[in-house]
């Protein structure tokens, strides 16, 4: 059963290409549901375009009232812009959305070569050549001079006033209860977590004299769901399992302190006013988190293949007993991340129609 937005005749579609899977996670597509409501709040219609998917986010992208096509195709390829523009033409879409890394220029070039408007979502800057109509990177580390290599008509929409967030979190309260001592742990690595940084985490824990509560959530991609539901039952450690929560706002409102992964999910941590201990789990946040911890937004421990015990729970107790350290990191994360970057990247795209 669609419980989403009614299709609207005659209203313009965002068509929107990104993918998920328990090797590349779910950031893309989430972060693209957050533009998709924000679309369709402004009286537009959105069709995606997927090869590759997790089974739980196809469902509720339907859910949403999106009307979602699967594609066999191999991601990045030519036969799959050849499937993307087949599409933007058949729904007249005035704005083509593409978010992931197998996306590289030549496949960029292909549907501009097709006459097609592009907004192209990256996070680090890494190709050679950017000839999009327009780049979002939503990441505090986000500079011009990531893109000097872009072409000279490309636009540029850079930092985190363009935080996309999805709409349940903008209906929560700002008000928020900073305990003399926090035990309220929220983990979450994201859609998939490859590597298992939650079990590591989970394990050095367990280790901590201090008294937690932990809520630990399971992505629908995550390939270590039994392995995890197994640990967390063994763990002296009182550990709730959220396994693929379709609302995370709930969780954040309830923590007192997370330890999360330094995707998109950092950013709702920050709107929600929840001090975060964040872990680059791929190369792509090694630069987020470094920027969330020199700016004091975030505690960073580094690269989650050289993450210790020691270090995870001495970060971890002093920012539990440190109620100083944590209203400051409250303080700058909704200072920064102000929850209209949706709204923003959508005014922008209907200016440009």
């Amino acid at each position: 059963m669609n419980n989403g937005p009614a299709v609207q005749k005659n209203a313009p579609c965002l068509l929107i290409r990104a993918d998920a899977s328990s090797a590349i996670g779910s950031g893309h597509v989430m972060r693209c549901l957050a533009l998709a409501k924000a679309w369709q709040r402004a009286g537009g219609n959105i069709a995606w375009v997927m090869a590759e998917g997790i089974a739980a986010l196809e469902d509720r992208l339907l859910k949403e009232g999106i009307d979602l096509q699967k594609i066999d195709a191999s991601v990045g390829s030519a036969q799959d812009a050849a499937a993307l523009v087949s599409e933007a033409r058949r729904r007249n879409a005035p704005w083509v959305v593409v978010d992931g890394y197998r996306f590289a220029p030549d496949y960029i070039r292909q549907l501009k070569a097709s006459k097609l408007r592009v907004l192209h979502l990256d996070d680090d800057g890494r190709y050679d050549s950017y000839p999009a109509d327009a780049v979002l990177n939503q990441n505090i580390c986000a500079t011009t001079a990531m893109y000097e290599r872009r072409d000279s008509s490309t636009q540029l929409l850079l930092g985190p006033e363009y935080v996309l967030l999805r709409p349940e979190f903008l209906g929560q309260s700002a008000a928020r209860e900073i305990p003399a001592i926090a035990k309220k742990l929220l983990v979450t690595m994201g859609g998939s977590d490859p590597d298992n940084v939650t079990g590591k985490v989970l394990r050095v824990l367990a280790n901590s004299k201090k008294p937690l509560e932990v809520k630990v959530v399971i992505g629908g991609g995550n390939p270590h769901v039994e392995e995890l539901a197994i640990l967390a039952g063994r763990l002296p450690l009182d550990i709730q399992v959220e396994r693929n929560p379709r609302d995370m706002a709930p969780l954040m409102n309830w923590a007192d302190v997370a330890i999360s992964a330094a995707g998109s999910t950092c950013w709702e941590l920050a709107f929600m006013g929840v001090p975060a201990i964040v872990i680059p789990i791929s190369s792509d946040q090694r630069g987020i988190a470094e920027s969330l911890g020199e700016r004091r937004i975030a505690a960073n421990l580094g690269w989650h293949a050289n993450l210790s015990e020691k270090t995870t729970i001495d970060a971890l107790e002093r920012l539990l007993e440190d109620r100083e350290r944590r209203a400051a990191f409250i303080a700058f994360g909704r200072s920064l991340v102000d929850g209209r970057g949706a709204e923003r990247v959508v005014n922008f795209l209907r200016a440009c129609l």
